[in-house]
């Protein structure tokens, strides 16, 4: 797979987050974002996957397209997802 450059303006309160969570897990800002979006990426197609699934097969307990959503976590936290190292 090759790489392609994405050239970002943001805040510069952004950034001084970013340089903060990005040193306490040893990281450049660079990876930590990238790795921040491929998550994001996987959470996303996780759940539709997971939609999909109960769309055909019918979720449990609730009539289909009656699924209740649990609350976001906070966008500054980045979650552990399966497979990502």
């Amino acid at each position: 797979m090759g790489s392609t450059v994405l050239s970002l303006r943001i805040d510069g309160e952004l950034l001084d987050r970013l340089r903060s969570h990005a040193a306490k897990r040893g990281m450049s800002v660079q990876d930590y974002v990238a790795r921040t979006l491929i998550r994001e990426d996987f959470d996303e197609r996780f759940k539709t996957a997971v939609d999909e699934t109960e769309k055909f097969y019918g979720a449990e307990g609730t009539e289909a397209g009656q699924r209740e959503e649990a609350p976001a976590p906070p966008r500054d936290h980045v979650r552990p997802s399966a497979g990502i190292a």
